[in-house]
């Protein structure tokens, strides 16, 4: 009886709780599309294989605010349209993300009317620009990953009497934009 029993090392492993909880919020987004025009389909590519928005662990686009935290607002947004997006915003759970994909969602785009809503973050916090018209999928994912990127560093965004500050991150174009027209000379 005189060997004693050792504690094996391998089988252990530690972390603190707040990484896990992290870990596994940045890792189960569910996104909620908004989708009104060109931008949609640019959302809706990013699901397919070739983008493959499953290993973010978003595989399921959620139709239902109430099981939604991420907000994604993708094309134009008339002033018709903004009461049914800010109420679908407020039925979402906290802590609740937004992603104005496009041109149209961010300023208006071209659609500098009347019944244009000219940029969502007027009526709501967003957190993430992609910009582009229509944006490709891999800016949006790169949208995505800037999320989770924040949730994994900083955990819970602060909240300041009941809302908390959007984080207006600016994602950068992924490609370099040639001018248009190509090939015409003045005369």
């Amino acid at each position: 009886m005189g060997i004693e029993a050792a504690i094996p090392t391998d089988n252990f492993l530690t972390t603190q709780l707040r990484h896990v909880v992290n870990w596994g919020r940045r890792s189960s987004l569910w996104p909620m599309p908004f989708a009104t025009a060109c931008c949609g389909i640019e959302l809706m590519a990013t699901a397919s294989s070739r983008y493959d928005i499953a290993r973010f662990g978003m595989e399921r686009m959620s139709f239902s605010p109430r099981q939604a935290d991420l907000l994604i607002v993708a094309g134009r947004i008339s002033v018709k349209m903004l009461p049914v997006l800010q109420r679908i915003y407020e039925q979402m759970t906290e802590p609740k993300w937004v992603i104005s994909m496009g041109a149209c969602a961010s300023t208006g785009g071209v659609f500098d009317t009347y019944a244009t809503v000219q940029g969502v973050d007027q009526f709501l916090p967003v957190d993430v620009y992609v910009p582009g018209c229509p944006p490709r999928p891999e800016m949006l994912l790169e949208g995505v990953m800037a999320i989770q990127r924040y949730i994994e560093t900083e955990g819970m965004p602060p909240m300041n009497g009941g809302k908390r500050a959007p984080l207006g991150v600016v994602v950068e174009p992924t490609h370099a934009v040639n001018p248009q027209p190509v090939g015409l000379t003045q005369s």
